[in-house]
């Protein structure tokens, strides 16, 4: 896994300004002087009702379900530089050997189902290994078509807009495994998730910012704007805790407010 640290922005004032709690806001404060590893902030308290084995992937972190056969959650950072990154697209799914439970692309023929990528292929370009184990089926979950290569995807297409002018970006997506799985597919009985979840931190902008969003697994009526929810509420319906590692009251800032319209057109 890479490790990069960046040295966080220097102390204005302990807080430019609290927002209050309210879906128009974006919180506003300043990261303390203290330094931030990007490493830290991948990192996830899971909920303590799943099972997880931690797999540490060249691009990514997987908090894999043995018992289900799809990840709990996947986190990475995508940098500028490695959003305009080159290497081309493997398409080569396959088993992780070395992970218990880990699917195989099989349990997904016939099924109707996409092999839907957690961290997608296109944010691992930086590298050929991290975008060939991006094809593990430790980072998929059966996606419906209509998810994978709409919503979802426009989604995954924004979050590289947002790297590229924030200069970073942690994303942690996954499935939502608070609720009920009432289908599998594939001789291994793989869990098809009803929703997802995707939360993005901006951690290094001057005033940092976070959203989330929850999808269902088919069509997003509505879309993204639709589907858009703060870091709160997106702990509260996963029973994960993300971006710990940040002090507390810029956490707390940054997770309990949202506006969709400017997160997509900040600059």
């Amino acid at each position: 896994m890479k490790k990069i640290t960046i040295i966080a922005l220097l102390v204005i004032a302990a807080v430019v300004a609290f927002v209050n709690f309210d879906k128009s806001d974006v919180a506003a404060v300043v990261v303390p002087s203290d330094l931030q590893s990007a490493e830290l902030l991948q990192q996830v308290t899971t909920n303590p009702a799943l099972e997880e084995r931690i797999i540490h992937y060249r691009g990514m972190t997987v908090s894999f379900n043995p018992r289900l056969h799809i990840p709990n959650w996947v986190a990475w950072e995508l940098t500028g530089d490695e959003a305009l990154g080159e290497e081309p697209r493997t398409e080569n799914f396959t088993a992780d050997e070395s992970v218990p439970g880990s699917a195989d692309p099989w349990d997904y023929k016939y099924t109707g189902y996409d092999r839907g990528h957690m961290c997608p292929a296109g944010d691992l370009k930086w590298d050929a290994d991290a975008m060939r184990e991006s094809f593990y089926m430790t980072n998929m979950c059966p996606q419906s078509p209509t998810l994978n290569r709409g919503t979802w995807k426009k989604l995954e297409e924004k979050c590289r807009q947002r790297a590229l002018s924030d200069s970073a970006v942690i994303v942690i997506a996954g499935p939502v495994l608070t609720d009920e799985i009432k289908e599998y597919i594939g001789d291994n009985k793989v869990a098809v998730p009803s929703r997802f979840f995707k939360v993005i931190l901006s951690p290094f902008r001057e005033h940092p910012v976070a959203i989330g969003f929850i999808m269902d697994n088919g069509k997003v009526e509505g879309g993204m704007q639709s589907a858009a929810l703060s870091v709160d509420e997106v702990e509260e319906i996963t029973g994960h805790d993300f971006f710990s590692a940040l002090p507390d009251d810029v956490e707390s800032a940054v997770e309990r407010s949202y506006n969709f319209t400017r997160w997509s057109q900040m600059k």
